[in-house]
C-alpha cells in the first residue's frame, strides 16, 4: 500500500506556539518552562482506514509518521458481558492489548507498548537511520521496541534494570541490530533512564524521548481511537494503571481531537488512573493537590518498587508536573488517581480471567481493581459508558503456545557508572 507521510505541525501546550517538526523534535526550544508539544494534524476528522494488515496504521491520520512498518498490530475494543454483569455495568467496553486471536488481538509481545514502538519507529526519517535508537524501559516497552526494530532492521540499544530482563522474551531469535545493556541487580527504572541519558550524550545515538515523543503518545492514543470509533462516542470514563501516565495523557489528547472532529460528542472522558501500592508517588502528589511531585527518597523508592506486583508501574520521574502532563490531564477531565494493593490486583486479575476468559498483566489488573473501587464509591454508575484499557494480556497463553527465546545483556553496569566507562563498553560492543 502506498503511504503518504501524515501532515501536521507542532504546538507547545504552555504557550500555544505553532511551529514545524524538524524530524525528531521533542521540545520547543523557545519555551522557557517544561511543556509537552503536540501534533496539530491537517486532517481534523479521523478516517479509519480499511484493509488487511494495517494494524494501528488504520489511524494514520492522527499518527506523526513517515512510513508504515511490517507486521503492525492494533488494540481491539469489544463490549463486555460477563465482567460487566459481575460489576453491574450496562456499558463496559474493554480495549484489549495482547494475544487473544479469537478477538483478533495479535500483539506477540502481549503489551500495548507495541503501539508506541510501531508509531515511534515509523516517525524515523532517512536522516536518522544512521543513528542507534536508545530506549530505557522497565520491561514491556523494551520487549515491544526489540520486536519492532528486529522485524524492520532498525538499530536499537535497550537500557533495562537487570532485575527486569526476564520480561525480554520473544517467539523467535532477534536480529543482531538489537542490543541490550542493563543496570545492576537492585537498580530500578530510573537508573536505567540515567544510563540511557549518558548513552545519548555520545555520538551516533538517538534518544527515543519517552513521553515527550509525540509518536509515542499518539501510538498509545490508538487505544482511545479504537474505543471511541467502536462505541460511536467518547466514553464517560477511561480506566488505566499508570507508571508514567503517558498512556492517559495520550487518551486525553486523542479525546480533544475527537471533540474537534465533531462526530463523537463534546465531552471529555474522566481519566481514572491507578498506581500499585506501596509505589504511589503520583497518587501522593495528587492527594496533596500538588503539581510538583513530592520528595521521594531514592532508596525508599527502590524498595517500594521491589514490593509491587506490577513493576512496570514504577517510574520515579513521570511526566506529571509539566504543562500538558498528567496533572493537567486529570484537572481538565475531572479525573482521579487510585491506589491498589497487590492483594486487590491479584483478586481483580483472577476475576477478569474467570469472566472474560483470558489472562491479563498485573498492571491491567490494577486498572480493573480501580474500576471496582470507583463503583464501590459510587463514582461510576450502572449506565455510564466505561472504557477499561487492558494494557497487556494473553501472555500466559502465548508462552504456553510458543517456543521462547530470551535477550541477554551485552554488559551489566553498576549504578555508579561513568560516561567514560559507558563509551568504552559501547565501543567494544560495535
Amino acid at each position: 500500500m502506498t503511504f503518504t507521510p501524515t501532515k501536521y505541525q507542532l504546538q507547545t501546550v504552555a504557550t500555544g506556539r505553532v511551529f514545524s517538526d524538524e524530524g525528531w523534535t521533542l521540545d520547543d526550544k523557545q519555551c522557557d518552562k517544561p511543556s509537552m508539544v503536540r501534533p496539530v494534524y491537517e486532517k481534523k476528522q479521523l478516517t479509519v482506514k480499511e484493509g488487511e494488515g494495517l494494524g494501528l496504521y488504520r489511524y494514520a491520520d492522527w499518527l506523526p509518521i513517515k512510513t508504515m512498518l511490517q507486521n503492525p498490530s492494533e488494540p481491539v475494543t469489544y463490549k463486555s458481558e460477563k465482567l460487566a454483569q459481575r460489576l453491574s455495568l450496562d456499558n463496559l467496553y474493554i480495549t484489549f492489548n495482547g494475544w487473544w486471536p479469537e478477538r483478533n488481538a495479535c500483539m506477540t509481545t502481549c503489551s500495548f507498548k507495541e503501539m508506541e514502538a510501531y508509531s515511534v519507529c515509523a516517525r524515523l526519517g532517512d536522516e536518522l537511520k544512521d543513528k542507534v535508537l536508545v530506549v530505557a524501559s522497565a520491561g514491556n516497552t523494551a520487549r515491544a521496541f526489540a520486536k519492532v526494530c528486529s522485524d524492520n532492521g532498525i538499530r536499537l540499544l535497550l537500557c533495562v534494570p537487570q532485575d527486569n530482563i526476564k520480561a525480554l522474551w520473544f517467539d523467535k531469535p532477534l536480529n543482531p541490530c538489537v542490543k541490550l545493556i542493563t543496570t545492576e541487580s537492585g537498580s530500578d527504572y530510573f537508573d536505567a533512564i540515567n544510563l540511557s541519558n549518558v548513552v545519548c550524550e555520545l555520538e551516533g545515538y538517538l534518544a527515543e524521548g519517552g513521553a515527550k515523543n509525540i509518536a509515542r503518545r499518539d501510538g498509545m492514543g490508538t487505544t482511545m481511537m479504537s474505543a471511541t470509533t467502536f462505541i460511536g462516542r467518547t466514553p464517560d470514563f477511561y480506566f488505566q494503571a499508570v507508571g508514567s501516565g503517558t498512556g492517559a495523557i495520550a487518551a486525553w489528547e486523542a479525546n480533544l481531537r475527537f471533540i474537534e472532529d465533531g462526530r463523537f460528542g463534546t465531552h471529555k472522558a474522566r481519566l481514572m488512573v491507578s498506581q500499585n501500592k506501596p509505589f504511589v508517588p503520583m497518587y501522593d502528589a495528587w492527594r496533596a493537590d500538588s503539581r510538583p511531585m513530592l520528595p521521594y527518597d531514592a532508596d525508599q523508592a527502590r524498595r517500594d518498587a521491589a514490593e509491587i506486583c506490577a513493576p512496570v508501574l514504577s517510574n520515579r520521574k513521570p511526566p506529571y508536573s509539566l504543562a500538558g502532563g498528567l496533572y493537567d490531564a486529570l484537572k481538565d477531565t475531572n479525573g482521579d488517581i487510585f491506589a491498589v494493593s497487590n492483594a486487590e490486583a491479584n483478586a481483580a486479575k483472577a476475576l477478569f480471567e474467570e469472566t472474560e476468559g483470558i489472562d491479563i498483566y498485573h498492571a491491567a489488573a490494577v486498572a480493573t481493581a480501580s474500576l471496582q473501587q470507583a463503583i464501590e464509591k459510587d463514582v461510576v454508575k450502572t449506565n455510564d459508558v466505561v472504557m477499561l484499557n487492558i494494557t497487556g494480556g494473553g501472555e500466559s497463553r502465548f508462552l504456553a503456545e510458543h517456543r521462547i527465546f530470551n535477550l541477554l545483556p551485552s554488559h551489566i553496569f553498576r549504578i555508579g557508572f561513568t560516561k567514560e566507562e559507558v563509551a568504552r563498553v559501547l565501543m567494544e560492543m560495535k
